[in-house]
């Protein structure tokens, strides 16, 4: 159990922020943080618990509420613990610290500050309101759930998924180029969902003059989602006028640059805050040695070929003491998660001093990539 820092903190809001931080991992990481509620009644028991879900749907406060509500509860006089301060924006969302004004919770606790500017200021809306807000219980423990959220909001840029799909022997196509379909349909399926939450996914060009993916989100009936992505080709060569990623939609963007840093840039000025990578391996392994990926998801078939194109290029690792350390990441469904024949594995960024990558950052040790735009092709991601 976390320890309650201050003495005003109860031990019912520290047992409470403890749940808050665990039922936050059922959210997905991505443009919003990870973020758990609970709210307390006037006794100090449990009443409720809710969690963000991802981009577009009710925040954890909301999502509390809500329930709440549903079930007929008077939430007059009760305390609510979250897990970062209160949205005070109209965005996808209504602001949180309206919510639990106009539901007459009378106490916040919350472990630490919103950085997002647009986001910022719930707590002294609260109080302005009369309501009684505490911050900094488990503070250590919410910062570590979000540390890369964090990170991205600090370097201004978006938050940054990277998706292989690959074998046993970490190919992502045979040696003729073929890659249909290296991943279960289970998998795809789940592809798919994750493209309903991102703001953007990229490709290099080569990947889309030897595949032409159309990149979009799919239903199960293969009938294109409501909600999509941006379909952004990063590299030097013209995306043809008639490559598929275009669309009709005109939510296509091509990035004029091998620069990973600079691709993220262009994207975040467009207003992309959740990016996908999804190939081919030199943009895969760009990314990688930039320092410059927060989220790893990784579909693995039970399958050997022996050759082909490998996932990753070299990323300028000569000694194991140097190699990229990831961690297991029990966030939006699990680390490890079955789907059909494969395997879906979660990681996330290993830390070092609590904010930045295990690795060396763009700025000091990376140089943009050279020759093609892309690896040779993509899988499962079209």
């Amino acid at each position: 159990m976390s320890d309650a820092m201050n003495q005003d903190f109860s031990d019912a809001e520290a047992a409470a922020m403890d749940i808050a931080l665990h039922v936050a991992l059922r959210g997905h990481r991505g443009a919003n943080p990870l973020v758990g509620a609970v709210v307390l009644g006037r006794g100090g028991e449990q009443l409720i618990t809710g969690y963000h879900r991802g981009a577009g749907t009710p925040h954890a406060e909301a999502d509390a509420i809500a329930k709440a509500q549903a079930k007929g509860l008077d939430l007059t006089g009760t305390t609510m613990v979250v897990t970062l301060e209160p949205c005070n924006h109209i965005g996808r969302t209504g602001p949180c610290a309206r919510a639990i004004i106009d539901a007459g919770i009378s106490r916040v606790v919350y472990a630490v500050d919103d950085p997002h500017d647009p986001a910022a200021g719930g707590a002294g809306t609260l109080r302005g309101a009369g309501v009684d807000v505490q911050s900094g219980l488990a503070a250590a423990e919410a910062l570590k759930l979000n540390r890369e959220w964090f990170h991205a909001v600090e370097a201004t840029r978006p938050f940054v998924t990277l998706h292989i799909a690959q074998t046993l022997d970490s190919r992502i196509a045979a040696t003729d180029g073929t890659s249909q379909w290296i991943s279960s349909p289970e998998s795809l399926a789940d592809n798919h969902g994750l493209r309903r939450l991102i703001d953007a996914i990229l490709v290099g060009t080569e990947t889309v003059l030897v595949d032409n993916p159309r990149l979009t989100a799919r239903e199960a009936d293969g009938q294109e989602s409501e909600s999509q992505p941006l379909r952004a080709v990063m590299g030097l060569r013209d995306v043809p006028a008639d490559a598929a990623v275009r669309g009709i939609d005109g939510k296509f963007i091509q990035l004029p640059t091998r620069d990973p840093a600079e691709a993220l840039d262009l994207l975040f000025a467009q207003g992309v805050r959740h990016v996908m990578v999804e190939g081919g391996s030199r943009i895969l392994s760009a990314f990688l040695g930039a320092g410059l990926v927060d989220e790893l998801i990784v579909y693995l078939a039970p399958t050997l070929l022996g050759a082909g194109t490998p996932a990753l290029t070299d990323l300028g690792i000569s000694t194991l003491a140097d190699a990229q350390q990831w961690n297991w990441d029990d966030a939006g469904g699990g680390a490890v998660h079955a789907l059909g024949r494969d395997l879906r594995l979660h990681l996330r960024s290993g830390p070092t001093d609590g904010n930045k990558p295990a690795w060396k950052s763009h700025d000091e040790h990376h140089e943009p990539f050279r020759g093609k735009d892309a690896s040779d092709t993509t899988t499962g991601g079209h």
